[in-house]
């Protein structure tokens, strides 16, 4: 089976994943909203499944010396179905909810992880920046299908877990008959050269990175339509610049990836972080300028969207074997980290003062930037 079939499976199944997060997520929310949750309890529902790809992380890397690439990957879409098809028939519980969120959590994180892992193996050096982008917008696109379809389903009824599920399903059926048997199984002397925590010492600039983008994207789905609203915009209005700000980066990631193919990856990478935060100071001022906020939304979508997909094209150029399956578990866990920290930080800046938003995301982008310049005096240094 050639490796284009392999790539085509992989972002179909990445895809299955992105509608599952971008309907499931919302779809809990407001269901525990209508029957009358407290923000803590939904905020604590929310924050499982972030709870659980941390969890993976730790899980991927034994689970990857006991069981073949296949048998692990069709394990996680076992978990996705059952978790997403337990909103519909399982008992009025919100602990046994909060285990289905969880677990839903483990499986796509894992999922997520190998699946990063075996792109970046099967695609070509020269092509891997366009690669890797088409696999990260596809995933980015299908999460924006989620909220669309329970705009036009509404939460009732069991259409929207039934369409979930399906989509699980059909991704179960194409792994199964895809994936050649004992698929991706770690040889015995193929040893990761360093840890999870070690991974933060090798790139510290490509985990920083990661952690900017969590930490952007949980905190524009959840507070971005609240900081516009306290601008003066309508509420339609604030939750569709968020629709905005992911279509930036989910239509941009592929030309940044044939871009990074042609010049230094790590100075692209660079000058994206250096947009997101200049994007981030000029934000107060955009608000009151909607001529100029669209586009520049669109353009902070990008950037930051390709701060990630880049530190995903640079992990795959850098390392292989065990050590790239370390590299994409630990960005698994920045992942959930700064899912769980970028609402609770901005919120509490937002409590302090009007601009709490823009302020949270300049200092995330901040800190990359900080590190990435760090990380390229070294290169040069050595180089030299």
């Amino acid at each position: 089976m050639n490796n284009r079939w392999l790539l085509g499976v992989l972002i179909f199944a990445v895809s299955v994943i992105g509608l599952g997060m971008g309907a499931t997520l919302p779809l809990v929310s407001l269901r525990l909203l209508e029957a009358g949750a407290s923000t803590l309890e939904i905020g604590i529902l929310s924050a499982m499944p972030a709870a659980g790809m941390i969890l993976a992380a730790f899980l991927v890397h034994p689970l990857c010396r006991r069981f073949s690439g296949r048998t692990l990957y069709l394990a996680c879409f076992v978990l996705c179905t059952l978790s997403a098809s337990a909103l519909e028939w399982l008992p009025e519980s919100r602990t046994l909810l909060a285990l289905a969120r969880l677990v839903l959590g483990v499986g796509m994180g894992v999922a997520v992880i190998l699946g990063e892992s075996w792109v970046n193996e099967l695609c070509d050096e020269d092509k891997r920046g366009q690669v890797v982008a088409f696999y990260a917008a596809c995933f980015t696109g299908c999460q924006l299908g989620g909220p669309a379809l329970i705009g036009l389903i509404g939460t009732q009824g069991p259409w929207l877990v039934m369409i979930v599920t399906l989509a699980n399903l059909a991704a179960l059926a194409l792994i199964w008959r895809s994936l050649p048997s004992g698929w991706a199984q770690a040889a015995e002397d193929d040893v990761r050269t360093f840890s999870l925590a070690g991974f933060l010492r090798v790139a510290p600039a490509l985990c920083t990175g990661v952690l900017f983008f969590a930490f952007f994207d949980a905190v524009v789905l959840s507070l971005f339509p609240v900081y516009a609203s306290a601008h003066g915009y309508g509420v339609g209005v604030a939750a569709f610049m968020v629709t905005v700000i992911l279509l930036g980066d989910m239509v941009c990631q592929v030309p940044l990836g044939w871009l990074s193919d042609r010049t230094e990856r790590s100075r692209l990478h660079l000058c994206c972080g250096v947009a997101a935060l200049a994007i981030g100071v000029a934000l107060p001022w955009l608000m009151e300028v909607p001529g100029l906020l669209w586009p520049a939304l669109v353009m902070l979508g990008a950037v930051a969207g390709g701060v990630y997909t880049l530190a995903l094209v640079l992990i795959g150029e850098r390392f292989s074997g065990q050590d790239l399956v370390t590299a994409n578990a630990c960005v698994g866990m920045l992942w959930g980290i700064g899912s769980l920290v970028g609402p609770l930080f901005s919120g509490a800046l937002m409590g302090l003062g009007p601009q709490g938003l823009p302020l949270a995301l300049c200092l995330a982008a901040a800190l990359f930037v900080a590190t990435a310049l760090t990380s390229r005096r070294r290169y040069v240094t050595r180089a030299a």
